[in-house]
């Protein structure tokens, strides 16, 4: 297991890969890594599974679970609410796995602010047309929302130096090695201690 957990927060537009690194970071670091699930308000797509993917709870088990204080950070994303649920994460860090963590810019800049040794990762992708070729190749947006989603990629890449790192990820393989590498030196930081949730 990993001497110090890390809290490690990757961020970044929609299309640009989060879910993919995240997938590939899981894999690599095995059981020293617990990856969290994130509740949330919409439905799910075809190839997505509750527990799995996402927790798809109702709008009114997610208001709950709000009024519990059972989230980490949430927000309203594309009409839908989305949250990370707490507790899950709390027995991952005392099990002394790295907690790796997924979400959007506002829930990013949420967490940093509550949590300021969590390592907050942007990533980038290689240019705004390669995004909304990613985008469209996902097959699962109308040009609408599409023209939506790099709107607001184009805002969120101006606030990209806000985070602790900023990774590009033009080829998976060589952003998987470098957060890994972000990781390391975070983990070998001085002081650095486990986050408290």
């Amino acid at each position: 297991m990993a001497e110090t957990p890390l809290l490690v927060v990757i961020t970044g537009p929609s299309g640009v890969g989060k879910d993919t690194l995240l997938r590939a970071l899981a894999r690599r670091l095995g059981p020293r890594a617990h990856v969290a699930i994130t509740a949330t308000t919409r439905p799910p797509r075809p190839d997505e599974q509750h527990g799995v993917h996402y927790y798809f709870v109702s709008p009114e088990e997610f208001a709950a679970m709000l009024e519990r204080g059972e989230l980490l950070e949430n927000a309203v994303v594309y009409g839908h609410r989305y949250g990370v649920p707490r507790e899950p994460l709390r027995q991952a860090i005392a099990r002394g796995q790295d907690v790796l963590l997924r979400t959007d810019v506002q829930g990013a800049r949420y967490i940093k602010s509550r949590h300021p040794k969590a390592v907050t990762v942007f990533l980038l992708p290689p240019s705004l047309e390669e995004l909304a070729r990613r985008l469209r190749g996902r097959g699962q947006d109308s040009e609408e929302q599409v023209r939506l989603r790099l709107e607001t990629a184009r805002r969120e890449m101006d606030a990209a130096d806000e985070f602790d790192y900023r990774v590009l990820n033009d080829s998976l393989e060589r952003a998987l090695a470098e957060v890994e590498a972000i990781m390391e030196r975070e983990r070998a930081r001085p002081g650095r201690c486990p986050p408290r949730l």
